[in-house]
């Protein structure tokens, strides 16, 4: 199952069906939050600008927990049961919702909302994406070795070109930011792209984006 250990060089080009799919960049998240990620503060400008540059081709992820524990499965309901207070009977609502930074670009972003780590899994994304012809992803958000390399590896698998924006993910572990950054780069550089997302931006034309 080996790919190429070479990194790729070139800044990638993202076409006119490309998206830019923000994982999770809610209050849940952020320093006010049951789970803050402490970078998020740093990279929430560059996801901004990102968003800014093609608001219309944006799809955000909000992580949605379940109203008990005991609406789970397996173990997801030991798992809620550890954080009861996340569970939407315990947690103030407004910290579901979008950092107010990015929420004020909805619409023309669109929002899909997911109760597992995967963007694609318990959601309408495929769907959504399929129905707009989408073949490209430009994943950025939280956390990098949470819900971020899940939602990759499954677009991954489900054939989508995957570009993650190096400069625009963000975790609470240093250890476990880098090592992910390293796997794509030596075990999936024929199928993730890496960029920062000064990058994307000079070489992603919105006006091309139906």
């Amino acid at each position: 199952m080996s790919t190429s250990a070479a990194p790729n060089k070139h800044p990638p080009v993202p076409g006119s069906n490309a998206v830019h799919l923000c994982i999770d960049m809610q209050r849940l998240f952020g320093a006010d939050g049951i789970w803050p990620t402490p970078w998020m503060p740093r990279v929430l400008p560059i996801v901004a600008a990102l968003v800014q540059h093609c608001p219309q081709r944006t799809v955000f992820t909000r992580f949605i927990p379940p109203q008990t524990a005991d609406d789970m499965p397996g173990m997801w309901r030991r798992y809620y049961k550890r954080w009861k207070s996340a569970t939407r009977e315990c947690i103030d609502p407004g910290l579901i919702e979008l950092d107010p930074a990015l929420a004020r670009y909805v619409p023309p972003a669109a929002i899909v909302d997911k109760s597992r780590y995967s963007a694609f899994s318990a959601s309408d994304l495929l769907p959504f994406l399929t129905a707009r012809k989408v073949d490209t992803l430009i994943i950025s958000g939280s956390e990098t070795d949470v819900c971020v390399v899940a939602s990759v590896l499954d677009a991954v698998d489900l054939g989508f070109r995957t570009i993650v924006v190096r400069d625009a993910i963000c975790s609470s572990s240093d250890a476990g930011h880098d090592a992910l950054m390293t796997l794509y780069e030596t075990r999936f550089s024929e199928q993730i792209e890496i960029a920062d997302a000064a990058e994307i931006m000079a070489l992603w034309n919105p006006s091309l984006a139906a």
